[in-house]
């Protein structure tokens, strides 16, 4: 794909085909959910947050909105919805879910699902001051230039951890976030 450019039609081409089916909720793990929101404009874009400096866990680390699962939500795609409003204010209705990508284990004991929805480009965002501190939109093209993200690998419990890191404008984009564009990338099999 380092030859095309990257429009949406081409991305949801390629994530359709490649696509995974929708994990079950883990019995002896948390669940999570995260959306992946792909703002769909001509030149698509990947919609993340930052979190409030505030927050207890992770603060002030980028990130997609979403988090824990709670016993009112049908189902992890559900979860992911719910946060995604809650944080930014992104209606369910106008997202249109497209798939997920195989869950990640976090290091605080979640196991995170990546769930990939394409929203509308006139969507107002109000972050939740409680909990986001910025909302930022990168071209989808950059985020998925796999070139853009250099491998750390850390110890942790005496086992080796690879963590990716990267920078868009001032955002630091690191860790499970990083991972999961990262994720996307392969699976769709974007070059550079």
């Amino acid at each position: 794909m380092a030859d095309q450019t990257l429009t949406l039609d081409n991305f949801l081409s390629r994530f359709q085909l490649l696509r995974p089916s929708p994990p079950a909720a883990p019995a002896n793990q948390r669940a999570a959910a995260v959306l992946v929101p792909i703002v769909r404009r001509p030149v698509p874009g990947l919609l993340l947050t930052q979190r409030s400096p505030r927050l207890r866990k992770h603060a002030g680390q980028v990130a997609f909105p979403g988090g824990s699962m709670d016993s009112s939500d049908a189902s992890l795609i559900a979860a992911a919805l719910r946060e995604a409003e809650e944080e930014v204010a992104i209606p369910p209705e106008r997202v249109e879910v497209v798939g997920v990508l195989p869950p990640v284990d976090s290091v605080t004991g979640f196991r995170v699902t990546p769930v990939v929805g394409i929203i509308p480009p006139d969507l107002h965002y109000h972050a939740s001051e409680d909990e986001v501190s910025a909302v930022f939109e990168m071209p989808l093209a950059e985020a998925l230039r796999l070139g853009r993200y250099h491998p750390l690998d850390i110890w942790r419990r005496g086992d080796a951890h690879r963590v990716w890191l990267s920078w868009y404008q001032h955002y630091f984009v690191w860790g499970m976030t990083a991972g999961i564009i990262r994720e996307l990338a392969l699976q769709i099999g974007q070059d550079s």
